[in-house]
């Protein structure tokens, strides 16, 4: 299931051939800096299912971000639901993104992200898009401010799922972005 491309690439639904990847960008302590935890391979595996089945029952959910000649997996890049009660509202769509380290630093998550902005307002008829990182991770927060996300500062937050174990993970920038919907445009 073919979602968007772009000049350089697709963001489709994962293939089986993807699962070592997944499994790499779930595991890299680079990639994974900024979060508790690192998945196990069974761990990994039941995301990766569980991830698939949702893109393919809904449309949304964190797609494998290709290179658009080889379609081989670099990454994720996608557009899911949201569940953080008191933080956002019921339904909040969010985007999220991770790559493998050898692909860094080549703009790929930014043309994949502005591409999915565009499909998740135009497409999906999304108003708001949200966006959130530990206030310390500069390279997520860098992605937002580039593909024109809006930093909602009054909005940060303490992240309910970090355990306490982890205090420097807690705190949470929110972005968002958003668009003027017509009742015409929703139908």
């Amino acid at each position: 299931m073919l979602i968007v491309e772009t000049e350089r690439l697709i963001l489709r639904n994962w293939l089986e051939e993807d699962r070592n990847l997944f499994y790499e960008i779930n595991r890299d302590e680079k990639v994974m800096e900024f979060f508790p935890y690192r998945r196990s391979h069974a761990e990994c595996d039941l995301l990766f299912a569980r991830n698939r089945d949702m893109i393919s029952e809904t449309g949304l959910g964190f797609y494998a971000l290709a290179d658009r000649t080889t379609n081989e997996a670099m990454g994720f890049c996608g557009l899911a639901k949201v569940d953080l009660p008191g933080i956002l509202p019921d339904g909040a769509i969010e985007i999220g993104w991770r790559l493998a380290t050898r692909y860094w630093c080549r703009g790929y998550v930014t043309e994949a992200a502005e591409r999915l902005l565009d499909h998740g307002h135009v497409t999906q008829g999304f108003a708001h898009i949200h966006a959130f990182a530990v206030h310390d991770n500069q390279r997520s927060i860098a992605v937002m401010r580039r593909i024109g996300m809006q930093h909602l500062s009054d909005q940060d937050f303490d992240h309910p799922k970090v355990p306490d174990t982890h205090p420097h993970l807690k705190r949470h920038v929110l972005f968002r972005t958003s668009v003027e919907i017509s009742v015409n445009e929703k139908s």
